[in-house]
């Protein structure tokens, strides 16, 4: 699919170009097919009723986690199972990270969008065979980068077939186990693709916890209004009914009965900059 260099499309959502803004939210991990359907539908409906678009995201496999005893997920084949379920029965797109070049092609029969994660954005064979699914490709910024350095990520991208692709702000390493965001990220980084911001990755304190990363939620929303105001053209969200209990992130992921209520006020700061 071609697609203007200012706007991306994940299944027939549209992202940047003065497009709405759009969530893209779930998850950490997949927990469990009942635990993934119920947060997606949840999810949905409260974008619905906000009338925001909304693409759901889970990880079929946590590869970084801190400890070698982290839950890391169901794996490439039942977690692509799952999501190809959240696909079908709750009607939205979904969207799930690789790790490796052979999980590509899988991933892309099943995902609307296949994401890079961070510590990989510069991984030419990732990133090339994630291009050659032809799905949307969203593509972290590394915390050690700069936002004009994913210009060469840009061009691996179009150089490999692939002109449908979003960057994703997720904060910059500030000291030990420290994250900070240069809001300027954001309009830097929409020279060369739309760009979505990862709230609550941005609240992250990896390795702070020593064997698991810690956080601090209560910053998400001021981060996200933050970004909106900058002209971030979707927002990154891991949301979870039960955070102190989640699998992955317990720190950072946001709690679903207050997201409603965040949503709108972020909303808010969208009409606000539209005018």
């Amino acid at each position: 699919m071609s697609v203007n260099a200012k706007t991306a499309q994940i299944g027939r959502i549209k992202i940047g170009g003065g497009e709405p803004l759009v969530l893209i939210a779930g998850p950490c991990v997949i927990e469990s097919e009942k635990h993934a359907l119920r947060m997606a539908e949840s999810i949905r409906d409260i974008c619905a009723a906000l009338k925001m678009p909304f693409v759901f995201k889970a990880s079929f496999d946590k590869a970084n986690r801190s400890s070698i005893h982290s839950f890391r997920g169901p794996g490439l084949k039942e977690g692509l199972r799952i999501l190809g379920l959240v696909r079908k029965q709750i009607g939205v797109p979904v969207l799930s990270d690789i790790h490796e070049a052979q999980q590509a092609a899988p991933a892309g029969e099943v995902l609307d969008c296949l994401q890079i994660p961070a510590f990989l954005c510069r991984q030419t064979d990732l990133l090339a065979a994630a291009a050659a699914t032809g799905r949307c490709v969203n593509v972290k910024k590394g915390q050690f980068l700069s936002p004009e350095e994913m210009s060469n990520v840009a061009a691996k991208l179009r150089e490999s077939g692939c002109d449908n692709f979003l960057f994703t702000e997720r904060g910059t390493f500030f000291g030990y186990n420290r994250l900070v965001n240069d809001m300027t990220a954001i309009p830097r980084m929409q020279q060369y693709a739309p760009v979505v911001f990862d709230a609550t990755h941005s609240c992250q304190q990896p390795g702070g916890a020593g064997n698991m990363s810690g956080g601090d939620r209560q910053y998400v929303g001021t981060l996200a209004a933050a970004a909106v105001a900058a002209g971030a053209d979707a927002l990154f969200m891991e949301v979870h009914d039960d955070p102190p209990n989640a699998k992955s992130d317990p720190a950072t992921v946001y709690p679903l009965d207050q997201l409603r209520s965040l949503l709108n006020n972020i909303l808010r700061v969208a009409d606000a900059v539209k005018r």
